[in-house]
């Protein structure tokens, strides 16, 4: 059951926002009393938490999946924005602004645990790229996982919006690219571009 909770509160927190949705909410939804839930979760915060947790581990085994599929490291990065796309398609308002908005000491830890894990994937891309003569050889790895968290992270904290933070996230991922891809990797991300279902 707790974990039907967790699930359930994950998708409505998603697509009707952290702050909106009620205790009373979820257990109607569910066709439970809202006793069942305060069993399992003294507030709505630690169900926030959990939930967000929930988010997380989906979110890393989506990347996981898609990194499996041995696509070249700058079409890997348009599938995995491509997912994440459709992951969030019912969201109004970006999660990320939400939490640290509303829920700030929450924001913190799951902050904290994904800059570690883009960290991790975004190297992993990187490094993927230069061995496919996509990146440049002689790109400072570190500096550049750096400059894109910053951008992708600024852009989901400050942009309330889901759909203007994707617009946007496009963009960082097209000038992120731009300023490490060599010929051939300019030619991919052209192809990556043209794709129609980009928006």
């Amino acid at each position: 059951m707790k974990q039907k909770i967790v699930l359930k509160a994950k998708d409505m927190f998603l697509k009707l926002g952290f702050k909106s949705i009620t205790m009373d909410d979820i257990a109607c939804e569910m066709c439970i009393s809202k006793k069942t839930i305060y069993k399992y979760f003294s507030n709505k915060e630690l169900l926030i938490e959990e939930s967000t947790q929930e988010v997380h581990k989906e979110i890393f085994q989506m990347i996981e999946t898609i990194v499996a599929k041995n696509y070249n490291s700058i079409e890997e990065n348009f599938e995995i924005r491509r997912t994440f796309k459709e992951m969030f398609k019912a969201t109004d308002t970006s999660p990320i602004y939400q939490l640290r908005k509303h829920y700030p000491v929450i924001y913190k830890k799951v902050i904290s645990q994904q800059v570690q894990e883009c960290e991790s994937c975004f190297r992993q891309n990187i490094e993927k790229g230069i061995a496919q003569g996509l990146y440049r050889k002689e790109l400072n790895v570190e500096n550049y996982i750096k400059f894109y968290y910053t951008l992708i992270f600024s852009i989901n904290e400050n942009t309330s919006s889901e759909k203007e933070a994707l617009k946007l996230e496009l963009e960082a991922l097209e000038y992120h690219t731009r300023a490490m891809a060599t010929p051939s990797g300019i030619t991919e991300l052209e192809k990556q571009l043209q794709n129609p279902n980009i928006l």
